[in-house]
């Protein structure tokens, strides 16, 4: 093969990989102080990853179509959430993604003063420039850790109505995040009525330690699993109350709650009936996990080690 011959397809093969981010629909791609960040559109779909690692790795997803919609069957589930506090005055949610939660509760509970806990400033600025995620006096965004935040917030004497604890990207929750340190910080911010969702793990050797450390701190919770996705969604409502306490919500009052709640959620594309009666059935059922796993603490959390077992 001649130099020219070589240097010709060395040319042609660089253009090649030149061209692959929009050959793919890459819009933007960075790296942050704390992840890799890419935004990507396939058709209608637009969807930010903080890993390239996996192909399935999506962290949020807007239908361009049908802005809205949420796309996620996850997002969908945390509804569930609003089953038993339909109008939250004062909401926590801790991890920003493409800013699909805020939106929508802001939409949802309009009256509510939503705080939203982001570590990494390149992720509020993506959620705004191609998201569409807004901020106004009752839509807040804090940039800093979690932990902080929540620290400050008890301190403050801040009490929050609905937590929405979303710091999860599909393969890592930070690890600081899932102690029972931590969530019994969480559970001094709720409200006597409060109610605390997590998006979580539904799978791996981390799914057994990380139940036993909600148990630990809230007793029994619902535990909302569906086949059609990986996640799975912790639900606890009144949780500041002891499990002896906590009042019980029969099939037909989730029901009743979900009528009220279905036309304002059809938009959004969320089955609210479908849901009360998968969250009827999952309360009160008998864990599924290994109760014998040890809870993780600040001393004791090997999370990353976990989730590969």
């Amino acid at each position: 093969m001649s130099l020219r011959l070589c240097f010709l397809l060395s040319l042609f093969w660089a253009a090649q990989i030149n061209a692959a981010p929009d050959r793919y629909g890459v819009l933007h791609e960075e790296r942050s102080l704390y992840t890799r960040i890419l935004v990507h559109q396939n058709k209608n779909l637009l969807c930010l990853k903080f890993t390239l690692v996996r192909s399935d790795s999506n962290q949020s997803c807007k239908d361009l179509a049908q802005p809205k919609r949420m796309v996620f069957t996850y997002a969908q589930m945390s509804m569930a959430a609003l089953l038993f506090n339909p109008s939250p005055k004062s909401i926590l949610i801790v991890g920003l993604g493409g800013g699909t939660l805020p939106m929508a509760l802001r939409e949802l509970a309009p009256a509510a003063v939503i705080d939203t806990v982001e570590i990494d400033p390149a992720v509020v600025r993506v959620a705004t420039d191609y998201f569409g995620y807004r901020t106004d006096d009752q839509n807040r965004v804090f940039t800093e850790d979690a932990r902080v935040f929540g620290k400050r917030a008890k301190i403050r004497g801040q009490r929050y109505d609905l937590i929405v604890l979303d710091a999860f990207n599909g393969d890592y929750i930070p690890e600081h995040l899932m102690t029972v340190e931590y969530l019994r910080e969480m559970r001094d911010l709720l409200t006597a009525d409060g109610t605390l969702v997590a998006n979580t793990f539904s799978s791996s050797n981390l799914y057994h330690h990380e139940s036993n450390s909600y148990r630990q701190v809230f007793g029994d919770f619902i535990n909302y699993r569906r086949k059609d996705t990986g996640n799975r969604v912790i639900l606890i409502p009144q949780a500041q109350r002891s499990s002896e306490m906590r009042t019980t919500y029969t099939r037909e009052q989730l029901l009743a709650r979900a009528e009220t709640l279905e036309a304002g959620l059809r938009p959004f594309d969320v089955s609210i009936i479908r849901i009360a009666k998968e969250v009827a059935l999952a309360d009160g059922a008998r864990p599924d996990w290994n109760l014998r796993k040890r809870p993780l603490s600040d001393q004791y959390s090997p999370a990353n080690l976990l989730r590969k077992l």
